[in-house]
């Protein structure tokens, strides 16, 4: 009976470990096999994708900054994410080295949460992805593989004895440690559930679900206008498209101002980008892509105190000048 005990454990999470393994594989399989979005150049490139989580990262906003600051850095880490992604996919999929694989989807899983968590403009996406990942990366690291697996497989004659030797040994001396870290996960999930989208008490939030504009670094060096635009709210499918640009002297009065077919002609020389998403002129408008920070510049012969970006949808965002 023990021995058909150790075995259902892991049959019981059979599902569980292959709809785990097939979202991590198919990561790699979308990026490399189907398209690719690991060039640099290409539509899609999954560094841009990356760019989009920093506005409000939380905790590891620093490295995605670094990253999407340094393109060459950046490349090489999505292709070592990807592949640790399809490796640890794979694996699981396989039921090969499956608690070993399963500590890898509790981290790949924790990345995922704290860098792109407050992304979704429906159904908290990224953030239920990342919370049921450490849920169920910890569930896959007790339960382990069962008959199903390469694990099993490979060791028949020893893989029963080491499971009783693992269960013995967790139910005697680490009970209360996973008890306790489930518990610590449902702590974590709680957590981002508030910071992220307000889902435990006070008001509901969603930052995906209107663009939002940040304007700072805004100056004047005689007919030289000067300013840094970043947009850190909103879809990360599409861009803010900016139609018009108003500057305001000290009297609150229009001095100058670009419509949309003006900032969709704009010279590429009035744009310096930061990041890896890039702000862009479109047909219609200029484009703000998610996580993208640019600064503009201008010649303006008067004075100017303030000025207002206004977004296709109506919407508008006003800096005045550092003085």
């Amino acid at each position: 009976m023990q021995n058909k005990s150790v075995l259902s454990m892991g049959n019981a999470v059979l599902a569980l470990r292959l709809v785990i393994g097939w979202t991590y594989f198919s990561a790699f399989w979308r990026r490399l096999i189907l398209e690719n979005k690991l060039d640099p150049e290409a539509t899609g490139y999954i560094g841009e994708k990356f760019n989009h989580f920093l506005p409000n990262a939380l905790f590891i906003k620093p490295l995605i900054q670094y990253l999407v600051e340094n393109p060459e850095a950046l490349l090489w880490n999505m292709w070592i994410f990807t592949i640790i992604e399809g490796v640890v996919g794979l694996c699981l999929m396989l039921g090969y080295k499956t608690r070993f694989m399963s500590i890898g989807v509790f981290f790949l899983a924790m990345g995922i949460l704290l860098g792109s968590g407050w992304i979704g403009t429906t159904c908290l996406d990224e953030w239920q992805i990342g919370v049921l990942g450490l849920a169920g990366g910890f569930t896959l690291m007790q339960a382990g593989s069962g008959k199903i697996s390469l694990d099993y497989l490979f060791n028949k004659n020893q893989f029963v004895e080491q499971e009783n030797k693992w269960n013995s040994i967790s139910y005697k001396k680490y009970t209360p440690h996973f008890i306790g870290f489930s518990f610590f996960i449902l702590f974590v999930t709680l957590f981002t559930n508030q910071v992220f989208h307000g889902g435990v008490y006070g008001t509901l939030h969603n930052k995906s679900v209107k663009p939002k504009v940040e304007i700072t670094n805004l100056k004047q060096l005689q007919n030289k206008v000067s300013f840094d635009v970043m947009r850190i709210e909103g879809a990360d499918v599409y861009g803010s498209f900016l139609i018009q640009i108003d500057f305001y002297n000290d009297q609150n009065k229009i001095i100058e101002s670009l419509d949309m077919k003006e900032l969709s002609n704009l010279d590429q020389q009035q744009i310096s980008n930061y990041y890896v998403a890039k702000v862009t002129p479109h047909k219609h408008s200029l484009v703000l892509p998610l996580g993208a920070k640019a600064n503009l510049n201008f010649e303006i012969e008067n004075r100017i105190h303030k000025v207002v970006l206004t977004d296709i949808s109506g919407l508008q965002w006003e800096q005045t000048i550092n003085l």
